[in-house]
Parts: structure tokens; sequence; C-alpha cells
């Protein structure tokens, strides 16, 4: 997950309206499967979007945080928010598109969502139905029915993080991007990036609002979730975003995602 955050210069290019997005109803399904490591670029929809994938993880990145959404889980967008979406694996979306009185009294904010099984298989139907679907079908109760499933659905706020500005935390984000396992001390990455301790911990209380211990868990986590929707073992992932203990892992996990890590593995 890229919480360094780079300069932006001038506001995301508007792609040309997809025929999803100009349709003439509250909600339309987009299907679309993209190859590993392809980017969208910076770019906008005057539409709000529920950003999902059946396979696949998508890593999204807006001017204020960085989003890790593994199979199961979903992004709602706003409505005109400039955001980049790159690809971990090979990502079969199944995205929606709701026009503005539909996302009326949806969340206001970029928020990771929980997907539950009868969402997943209504955005399936949505995205099977053209974009002008007949409003005497079957289109008008599915719409209905996943505008009720987001409002119920779960918040997951550990699969997103702040964009860091100050550049030494930039620094010391991209160091434990790289490496998530990195056991280093918060005195260790003082020394690293320049500062003292002191002051390291009152950028990230500034910045993220949260402590350097409880924003490095919420790392390990998103990329240990990427992992093992990628099906990599528990046991390896892990391993791999620095907890030597399955049980100490896979407790965290769950408290936080509100699923076993073995439930996300493959997807």
């Amino acid at each position: 997950m890229s919480a360094s955050g780079h300069s932006r210069v001038a506001p995301p290019p508007r792609p040309s309206a997809l025929p999803e997005e100009a349709a003439d109803r509250p909600l339309t399904g987009y299907a679309h499967d993209y190859a590993q490591g392809h980017a969208t670029g910076r770019h906008r929809h005057d539409r709000a979007q529920l950003l999902y994938a059946t396979q696949g993880v998508m890593r999204i990145e807006t001017d204020a945080a960085a989003f890790i959404v593994p199979p199961g889980r979903a992004l709602w967008v706003p409505a005109r928010l400039p955001h980049g979406v790159t690809m971990q694996g090979t990502v079969a979306m199944r995205a929606l598109f709701l026009r503005a009185d539909a996302a009326a009294s949806r969340p206001a904010a970029t928020t990771v969502m929980a997907v539950s099984p009868l969402l997943r298989e209504l955005i399936l139907a949505a995205c099977a139905e053209p974009a002008e679907w007949d409003p005497a079908g079957r289109a008008p109760h599915v719409a209905a029915l996943i505008l009720d499933e987001i409002a119920r659905a779960p918040p997951l706020p550990w699969l997103g993080l702040p964009v860091l500005r100050d550049a030494r935390l930039r620094r010391l984000a991209a160091a434990l991007e790289a490496d998530p396992g990195s056991d280093l001390t918060l005195e260790r990455w003082a020394e690293r990036c320049g500062a003292s301790p002191r002051t390291l911990t009152r950028l990230f209380r500034r910045e993220t609002g949260m402590s350097f211990g409880r924003w490095r868990q919420a790392l390990r986590l998103a990329e240990a979730a990427a992992l093992l929707a990628q099906g990599v073992p528990p046991a390896r992932a892990a391993a791999a975003v620095g907890y030597a203990s399955a049980p100490a892992f896979g407790a965290a996990f769950r408290a936080a995602l509100g699923v076993t890590p073995g439930a996300l593995a493959g997807g």
C-alpha cells in the first residue's frame, strides 16, 4: 500500500463517459478484466462508484488515503473524487456506477466495506444487465436490494491508510511498504529518518490520528490481506508482515477485518 504520497500538480482528467456511467438509470454494473500491473492513472467520474473485484487485489489511491481492496471487500468512491487504481494479480472488476439520487444516502467519504454473499451476487446480477436495463424487468429490484445492502455493509477502516505528507514519514512508510515485516523500533526509524522519536510520534498523531504502532499494524494487516487474496498461506503471510505467532496474527486479523485469514486466502 502506498501511503507515502506524492505531489499533485493538476487535477486528473475525467475519462469519456462509459455507457454504464451515462445511462439514465439509478445504478448500472460495469464488468472488465485487467492484467497484472495495469494502472488506470489518475481520473475521476461524475457518478459514485462501488469498486469490487471477484479476483485479484486493487490498490487505490486518492489525495487523502491509500487503500488495499481484496476480493470480498469493496471501495465506495464518491462522485468526482480523483483516484487511481493499480491491479495486483489478474483483476476481475465487477463494479457499480450510481446516479446522484441513488448515491445520496450512501457514505460521504471513501470507505472500504465488507461485501456480503448476497451483495456479491447482486453485483454480478447488475453486471449481467445492459446499461439501459428494462425498468419493467428484474433490474429495478436488484438495484433496490443493492442500495439496501450497501447501507448495511460494515466499514473496514484497517484497509485504508492516510497519505503521509511529511518527507520523513514518507521515507519511513516507503521502507515499511517494501518490508512490512521489519521489526525496527521507532527509535531506530527515527535515526534513519533524521528525526527524534518524539518528533515522529507527534507527526504520526498529527497526520494519521494514530500512534506509530497502530499505523504499522494497519499497514501490516492490509498487506497481509493482499497476500492472502493471492493465495499465500496464512502462516507465510503472517511471517511476511512481521507476526511471529500465527494465533496472534489470526486474532488481530479477525478483529480488524471480521474474518479469519483462512477465509480470505485465495480470494
